[in-house]
């Protein structure tokens, strides 16, 4: 699109409205899909279109123009605004200049056989005995942008991220297992160049098989300790959610009206930091507001929520840089990359004082309530600890208790820090994520099987 027909449309829009911006994006996106040693599907394809949204007598109004450049169409469809409301946007410095994500090898200069090669070595090393079933996604995205508003804002940003997902199903005739990873950042193909594959094809194989042969978890409370994975998906669904701020002002977090006030362990520091490596790393949010570290709880202490630019506004606090919008739609208050912040206590550390109790690693999904502060997750891997050791490995874990009754329960933090690759999904919209931290031990956790609530 032409930067020029962008900043003449946003010129004419101004002089009819309280408020406009105007948002180009194209996108460009290749994957492989493999299925049981298969490749099942290879896509590759660009999708453009510019979003322009006006405040006018306090209402919103948003279109999506795709396939056309006329400005004056789009001018006719965006300054009709019948009604009146109340809208009003919290005060932001207008995000100006270029921006490129840092990238060593463009993932569209690398030819699809190499990319096919990749997903091939990582599930032959997979498909080990027992493996019954295996699947691999390879996918690269290129995000290029252009934000203009009436206020000022004058940037464009390109942004590249690589991931892999890698999962394998293994049975012994009578039961079956699941075990998955991933590898994936902000950045070109040399994510994948780095990468292990074969390790990691391997690990996700053998812990699948392993899996068989691990013991039922024991029911009742226990202290836990849970690794990297766990820790960030805990902090990402049960803390991250009940943070953003239009759940909050929907009377559907635990933690509304809880700013200032210590709901957690003083161990316990969660940060959203879009500008960090990772998976969720942004330059500017789909508002323009400059990406920027956010401290939700520092020391126990809920410090904030992450924001929109009419959120902030609302909650009279500032906006965060955390309003995304998937293509297509509009701006939602949505996580960058969310973790809880590591201290200086090594793994041993953390197991050597737990007479009995449970270490839990990885994540097959669970559920969480915001409104009444519930949650389960479920683990991937478990072992127990026996007297300051890791011994009996188990499946079919489950974690499930109180949020702020867990948050209060942290009792030592470890060293070690990890971020990992995912997305997102809310209100039908799917954004990249990165959610981590480093191992945590708890006080008093419920655990038992699948079905512990």
């Amino acid at each position: 699109m032409d930067i020029g027909k962008l900043e003449k449309l946003t010129l004419e829009l101004e002089k009819k409205v309280e408020y406009v911006d105007v948002s180009a994006t194209q996108i460009s996106t290749n994957s492989i899909v493999m299925k049981d040693g298969n490749i099942q599907e290879i896509k590759s394809g660009i999708e453009s279109g510019i979003r322009v949204r006006v405040i006018k007598n306090g209402m919103w109004k948003i279109g999506f123009f795709r396939g056309t450049d006329d400005i004056d169409y789009m001018y006719k469809r965006m300054v009709k605004v019948v009604g009146s409301g109340s809208v009003a946007l919290a005060k932001c410095d207008p995000i100006v200049g270029n921006f490129k994500s840092p990238m060593k090898i463009n993932p569209s200069d690398v030819p699809i056989d190499e990319k096919k090669e990749m997903v091939v070595e990582v599930e032959k090393a997979a498909n080990i005995k027992k493996v019954v079933s295996t699947a691999v996604n390879y996918v690269d995205v290129n995000v290029k942008n252009v934000f203009l508003s009436s206020e000022g804002a004058n940037a464009s940003k390109n942004e590249s991220k690589v991931a892999l997902f890698i999962n394998a199903v293994a049975s012994d005739g009578k039961t079956l297992q699941f075990s998955s990873d991933r590898i994936g950042n902000v950045g070109g193909f040399e994510i994948i160049k780095q990468a292990d594959l074969e390790k990691l094809g391997r690990k996700v194989g053998k812990n699948a098989v392993e899996l068989l042969s691990a013991e039922s978890p024991p029911s009742g409370r226990f202290t836990i300790v849970t690794d990297c994975e766990l820790t960030g998906v805990f902090i990402h669904e049960a803390v991250g959610h009940a943070s953003e701020a239009d759940i909050v002002l929907k009377n559907d977090s635990i933690l509304k009206n809880k700013i200032g006030k210590k709901i957690g362990s003083e161990l316990v520091t969660i940060i959203d930091d879009p500008t960090t490596n990772g998976f969720g790393y942004y330059v500017y949010d789909s508002e323009g507001v400059k990406a920027s570290p956010t401290t939700i709880m520092k020391n126990g202490i809920l410090k904030s929520f992450i924001n929109s630019r009419e959120t902030a506004y609302q909650l009279n606090m500032n906006p965060t840089g955390n309003a995304r919008a998937a293509f297509g739609h509009e701006p939602l208050v949505r996580m960058s990359n969310t973790y809880l912040k590591p201290r200086d206590q090594s793994f041993d550390e953390l197991i050597e004082d737990v007479k009995e109790g449970v270490y839990l690693k990885g994540s097959r999904g669970g559920q969480v309530d915001t409104t009444r502060g519930t949650f389960q997750f479920n683990a991937e891997r478990s072992f127990k600890i026996e007297n300051g050791r890791i011994t009996t490995p188990l499946r079919d874990v489950s974690m499930s208790g109180n949020i702020l009754e867990v948050l209060k329960n942290v009792d030592a933090v470890g060293s070690d820090f990890k971020i990992n690759a995912g997305f997102c999904g809310k209100y039908g919209q799917t954004v990249a994520v990165g959610d981590g931290g480093p191992h945590i031990r708890i006080k008093n956790v419920l655990i038992g099987g699948k079905n512990v609530i």
